[in-house]
Protein backbone atom coordinates (compact mmCIF):
# COMPACT_ATOMS: atom_id res chain seq x y z
CA UNK A 1 0.00 0.00 0.00
CA UNK A 2 1.47 3.81 -1.04
CA UNK A 3 2.17 6.01 1.67
CA UNK A 4 1.52 10.09 2.16
CA UNK A 5 3.27 11.27 4.97
CA UNK A 6 3.48 14.03 6.94
CA UNK A 7 7.51 14.70 7.19
CA UNK A 8 7.91 17.19 9.96
CA UNK A 9 5.25 15.40 11.91
CA UNK A 10 7.26 12.19 11.85
CA UNK A 11 10.56 13.58 12.15
CA UNK A 12 10.67 13.61 16.20
CA UNK A 13 8.95 9.99 16.14
CA UNK A 14 11.86 8.18 14.63
CA UNK A 15 14.21 10.13 17.25
CA UNK A 16 14.93 12.98 14.87
CA UNK A 17 14.86 16.44 15.80
CA UNK A 18 13.33 19.39 13.73
CA UNK A 19 16.08 21.93 14.18
CA UNK A 20 18.71 19.57 12.62
CA UNK A 21 20.01 20.80 9.67
CA UNK A 22 19.65 17.42 7.65
CA UNK A 23 16.42 16.12 9.56
CA UNK A 24 14.69 16.17 6.17
CA UNK A 25 17.69 14.28 4.46
CA UNK A 26 17.88 11.97 7.64
CA UNK A 27 14.06 10.95 7.11
CA UNK A 28 14.16 10.28 3.29
CA UNK A 29 17.14 7.96 3.99
CA UNK A 30 14.89 6.18 6.97
CA UNK A 31 12.04 6.46 4.39
CA UNK A 32 14.07 5.39 1.44
CA UNK A 33 15.29 2.15 3.46
CA UNK A 34 11.22 1.23 4.24
CA UNK A 35 10.13 1.82 1.21
CA UNK A 36 12.89 -1.26 -0.34
CA UNK A 37 12.02 -3.50 2.83
CA UNK A 38 8.61 -3.25 2.29
CA UNK A 39 8.24 -2.18 -1.82
CA UNK A 40 5.95 0.05 -0.39
CA UNK A 41 5.84 3.52 -2.51
CA UNK A 42 6.23 6.87 -0.64
CA UNK A 43 5.20 10.37 -0.66
CA UNK A 44 6.59 12.39 2.10
CA UNK A 45 5.67 16.05 2.15
CA UNK A 46 8.19 18.61 4.21
CA UNK A 47 6.68 22.43 4.46
CA UNK A 48 8.69 25.57 4.72
CA UNK A 49 11.05 25.04 1.98
CA UNK A 50 13.10 28.30 1.16
CA UNK A 51 12.11 30.00 -2.51
CA UNK A 52 14.25 27.94 -5.08
CA UNK A 53 14.56 24.90 -3.08
CA UNK A 54 11.13 23.86 -3.39
CA UNK A 55 9.72 21.40 -5.54
CA UNK A 56 9.40 17.54 -5.82
CA UNK A 57 12.90 15.87 -5.86
CA UNK A 58 13.09 11.74 -6.41
CA UNK A 59 14.89 9.26 -4.28
CA UNK A 60 14.19 5.91 -6.06
CA UNK A 61 10.70 4.72 -5.54
CA UNK A 62 10.32 7.34 -2.90
CA UNK A 63 9.11 11.14 -3.75
CA UNK A 64 9.66 13.90 -1.28
CA UNK A 65 7.87 17.60 -1.96
CA UNK A 66 9.45 20.28 -0.61
CA UNK A 67 6.81 23.02 0.30
CA UNK A 68 7.31 26.46 -0.91
CA UNK A 69 7.15 28.21 2.31
CA UNK A 70 3.71 30.05 2.41
CA UNK A 71 1.90 26.96 1.93
CA UNK A 72 1.89 23.48 4.22
CA UNK A 73 2.57 20.22 4.01
CA UNK A 74 -0.84 19.91 5.14
CA UNK A 75 -2.57 21.64 2.68
CA UNK A 76 -0.41 19.66 0.15
CA UNK A 77 -1.28 16.44 1.55
CA UNK A 78 -4.78 17.31 1.01
CA UNK A 79 -4.12 18.70 -2.57
CA UNK A 80 -2.44 15.69 -3.79
CA UNK A 81 -5.56 13.68 -1.69
CA UNK A 82 -8.23 15.75 -3.89
CA UNK A 83 -6.06 14.92 -6.67
CA UNK A 84 -6.11 11.21 -6.50
CA UNK A 85 -10.08 10.87 -6.27
CA UNK A 86 -11.00 7.65 -5.95
CA UNK A 87 -7.65 6.26 -5.99
CA UNK A 88 -7.20 7.18 -2.28
CA UNK A 89 -8.68 4.56 -0.73
CA UNK A 90 -5.38 2.50 -1.66
CA UNK A 91 -3.50 4.97 0.19
CA UNK A 92 -2.50 5.26 3.57
CA UNK A 93 -1.88 8.88 5.12
CA UNK A 94 0.47 9.19 7.93
CA UNK A 95 -0.06 11.35 10.39
CA UNK A 96 -0.98 12.58 14.28
CA UNK A 97 -2.59 15.81 12.58
CA UNK A 98 -6.15 15.97 13.09
CA UNK A 99 -7.02 18.14 10.02
CA UNK A 100 -4.98 15.90 7.66
CA UNK A 101 -6.08 13.05 9.20
CA UNK A 102 -9.88 14.49 8.66
CA UNK A 103 -8.79 14.95 4.98
CA UNK A 104 -7.73 11.51 4.81
CA UNK A 105 -10.63 10.28 5.94
CA UNK A 106 -13.26 12.22 3.59
CA UNK A 107 -11.36 11.26 0.97
CA UNK A 108 -11.61 7.38 1.98
CA UNK A 109 -8.01 7.04 2.86
CA UNK A 110 -6.32 4.87 5.48
CA UNK A 111 -5.11 6.76 8.68
CA UNK A 112 -1.98 5.91 10.37
CA UNK A 113 -0.44 7.88 13.62
CA UNK A 114 3.34 8.94 13.08
CA UNK A 115 3.71 7.03 16.46
CA UNK A 116 2.45 3.87 15.11
CA UNK A 117 4.13 4.22 11.42
CA UNK A 118 7.47 5.23 13.35
CA UNK A 119 7.05 2.05 15.15
CA UNK A 120 6.87 0.00 11.71
CA UNK A 121 10.10 1.51 10.41
CA UNK A 122 12.07 -0.06 13.26
CA UNK A 123 10.00 -3.66 13.03
CA UNK A 124 9.90 -4.40 9.41
CA UNK A 125 12.75 -7.06 8.64
CA UNK A 126 15.85 -6.34 7.03
CA UNK A 127 16.19 -7.64 3.41
CA UNK A 128 18.36 -10.50 3.13
CA UNK A 129 21.91 -9.44 1.41
CA UNK A 130 22.64 -10.04 -2.39
CA UNK A 131 25.31 -13.12 -3.24
CA UNK A 132 28.18 -11.15 -3.08
CA UNK A 133 27.46 -9.87 0.33
CA UNK A 134 27.23 -6.25 -0.60
CA UNK A 135 23.95 -4.14 -0.79
CA UNK A 136 23.20 -2.23 -3.80
CA UNK A 137 24.54 1.37 -4.58
CA UNK A 138 23.16 4.20 -4.93
CA UNK A 139 22.04 5.00 -8.17
CA UNK A 140 23.70 7.79 -10.34
CA UNK A 141 20.62 9.64 -10.01
CA UNK A 142 20.37 8.92 -6.14
CA UNK A 143 23.85 10.16 -5.93
CA UNK A 144 23.02 13.97 -8.18
CA UNK A 145 19.68 14.11 -5.97
CA UNK A 146 21.40 13.65 -2.98
CA UNK A 147 24.35 15.63 -3.62
CA UNK A 148 21.97 19.00 -4.67
CA UNK A 149 19.89 18.38 -0.98
CA UNK A 150 23.29 18.14 0.71
CA UNK A 151 24.29 21.13 -1.35
CA UNK A 152 21.17 23.59 -0.92
CA UNK A 153 21.21 25.87 2.03
CA UNK A 154 18.97 25.77 4.68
Amino acid sequence: MPYLIDGHNLVPKVGLRLDAPDDELELVAILQDFGRRSRARIEVFFDGAPPGNDGTKRFGTLTAHFVRAGMTADAAIQNRLQGLGRAAKDWTVVSSDRAVQAAARQARANVLLAEDFARQLTTLPRLPQTTSGKERGLSDEEVRAWLELFRRPK
